[in-house]
Parts: structure tokens; C-alpha cells; sequence
């Protein structure tokens, strides 16, 4: 698979099969991942991997928690600005919908969408979950080098025939989580990410996401 074979094929996936990934493939990717570019070459980016019972674990304390806090708990970071408006928040919305559309769920069926919502504490039955986190001092631009980090991550998985869903719903509960994996208070969650074999058959893995057109994101000068 060359590199835009799999930047074409990789999507957030939200249905996974039964099917165990190999722990040493993780290690060779993740190993491959740290080539990844940094400012200054700072590598900002720590992570826990986390299958089995250990992610059994952590997945139950976190439901626990819903339904006294359903809209999070200590969070540290706003998962979007408070003032998002625009395309911006038209993509937002027209994704949630599309998701839902591909899995019949009207959006007068509360009960569903938040069953739906519920899966995301079940890493969508993928089984591995990759937990990042940084130092609390670092600033917007680390910030960027752990999404372009993940991103090479993601990619590499593709290579080896693997899928994957940043999730960053896990940061409504950023200090749990941080005590749930052992982090210090020196440090601040930022997300999960599912990591497994799509279900190709899956509705829900296969719904359009479309991107804005190049030309209301990029300008071009001086060619």
C-alpha cells in the first residue's frame, strides 16, 4: 500500500471485528511512528497501549462515571471552541448526521443515539485502545506534533491492513483518565484511539464523509 492508498482508505471506524492484533506489529509501527516530525525535535507525544483486561478495566470505570457526569468531568481541555460556527460547525453536524443516518437512527430516538454514544467507551469493540498524552507546559504547536504523530500512526496501521477511531470523547473525563493509566499531574490526556480490523460490512463504516473543496481551504501565490 503506497502512502496515498492509505490516506484514501483510512477512516474513523466505529465497528470493529473479533479479531486480535498482533502485539509486535503495534511495537514496529509505533517505532516507525516516532520518526515522525517535531519542532525542534521535541517528540511531545507519550502513550499507553492498553488491551485485554487492563482495557476491560479502564472501560468500566469510565462507563460508571456517565451516568452521574453524561456531559464529562473534569475535563482539561475543550474537545471544540465554545464559539465554533460557520462550515466548521455545518461539518460537525453533517457528520453526526450522516453517522446516524447510516445506522437508521432518527434524531427523535434519544434512547438509540445514546446507545450509539455508549460504544465509544467500548472502543467500538476494537481491541486496543492507544492513550495519549503530553507534558501540561507544552503549547499549540506540541499540541500539533502529537495530531501530525498520531496521524503517521494511523497510516502505518493502514499499511498493515489495520483500521482505527481517534477518540477524543475519553478527555471528558482528562483527570480519571489520567488516574486510571497511572499519569502524573504533570501531564494532560488528550485522547484515545481505537485500534483493531474494520467490519467492511458495517453501515456505519461505510457512510460518505466528504471534504470541503481545495479551493475554500487553500490559496495559492506567486506560481
Amino acid at each position: 500500500m503506497n502512502v496515498t492508498e492509505a490516506v484514501k482508505s483510512r477512516r474513523s471506524i466505529r465497528q470493529f471485528l473479533n479479531k486480535p492484533v498482533d502485539q509486535k506489529t503495534l511495537q514496529n509501527i509505533l517505532e516507525t511512528a516516532a520518526r515522525s516530525p517535531s519542532g525542534g525535535n521535541t517528540q511531545p507525544w507519550n502513550a499507553v497501549v492498553v488491551s485485554g483486561d487492563e482495557l476491560t478495566r479502564i472501560a468500566d470505570a469510565v462507563k460508571a462515571k456517565v451516568p452521574t457526569a453524561p456531559t464529562g468531568e473534569n475535563m482539561e481541555y475543550d474537545i471544540y471552541p465554545k464559539d465554533l460556527d460557520g462550515r466548521y460547525e455545518e461539518q460537525r453536524k453533517g457528520v453526526g448526521k450522516a453517522m446516524f443516518d447510516s445506522l437508521k437512527i432518527p434524531r427523535e430516538d434519544g434512547g438509540a443515539r445514546i446507545k450509539q454514544m455508549m460504544a465509544n467507551w467500548d472502543s467500538f469493540g476494537a481491541p486496543v485502545q492507544l492513550f495519549t498524552y503530553t507534558r501540561k507546559y507544552m503549547g499549540p504547536p506540541q499540541w500539533s506534533d502529537m495530531g501530525m504523530w498520531l496521524q503517521t500512526v494511523m497510516l502505518l496501521l493502514r499499511e498493515e491492513g489495520l483500521d482505527s477511531c481517534p477518540q477524543e470523547i475519553w478527555a471528558m473525563y482528562g483527570t480519571y483518565m489520567r488516574e486510571l493509566l497511572d499519569i502524573d499531574d504533570d501531564h494532560i490526556f488528550f485522547c484515545g484511539m481505537a485500534i483493531g480490523y474494520r467490519d467492511p460490512d458495517a453501515p456505519i463504516n461505510n457512510f460518505e464523509v466528504p471534504r470541503v473543496s481545495l479551493k475554500e481551504t487553500v490559496r495559492f501565490r506567486g506560481f
